[in-house]
């Protein structure tokens, strides 16, 4: 549980560096350079991933129950899991009308994943993980939505074409991941297929 912990600090942490530590952010940018900036950066979320994972994964093995899900949560939580994939779709397809009116469509697609693998998992090291990103999205989302307004940031009007594009790229990626990359990856079958 304590590489758990210590991985999400360590990831949510380098993604909250915007959030938390704007000047100091810049500050080392400036004296390290762009590039620098973003392979740091690059490392140490992949080092916190990596300790998530196995922490994560460790945690599994001898799991600290705080309530019991229904199996019918697991339907439940494949059904949010659509509209995270479509978002995350969105994050990447420029020119939508779901990214111009959404403005972090990735950080609300956590928020759908995070909130679904709560409402289907009740293990201790469950509400560590998927707890901890449903609060960092929802913070970074808010703030981030905040700055945005208050600096005039636009993103556009969209396309309706761009969101057809976005969420057929969505769908196909989620039936991918729900009904064959879920199993093999994570080791659990949402759809029990």
């Amino acid at each position: 549980m304590l590489l758990l912990i210590l991985g999400l600090i360590v990831f949510l942490g380098v993604h909250s560096t915007r959030l938390f530590a704007p000047e100091w952010r810049a500050r080392t940018i400036a004296r390290k350079g762009l590039m620098a900036w973003k392979g740091l950066y690059a490392l140490t979320a992949i080092i916190g991933l990596v300790l998530v994972i196995y922490g994560y994964g460790q945690a599994r093995m001898d799991p600290t129950w705080l309530w019991s899900s229904p199996v019918w949560t697991r339907h439940l939580a494949a059904l949010l899991t659509l509209p995270a994939f479509i978002l995350l779709a969105a994050t990447y397809i420029p020119g939508s009308c779901i990214k111009a009116r959404v403005g972090h469509p990735m950080l609300l697609g956590v928020k759908f994943w995070a909130l679904a693998h709560l409402i289907a998992n009740g293990s201790l090291a469950d509400l560590l993980l998927f707890g901890g990103f449903l609060a960092w999205a929802t913070a970074l989302f808010v703030v981030s939505r905040k700055r945005d307004r208050l600096a005039g940031v636009s993103y556009g009007k969209g396309k309706p074409a761009m969101d057809a594009l976005v969420v057929v790229v969505g769908l196909v990626g989620w039936a991918a991941f729900a009904l064959y990359l879920h199993g093999v990856l994570i080791g659990v079958k949402p759809l029990g297929m």
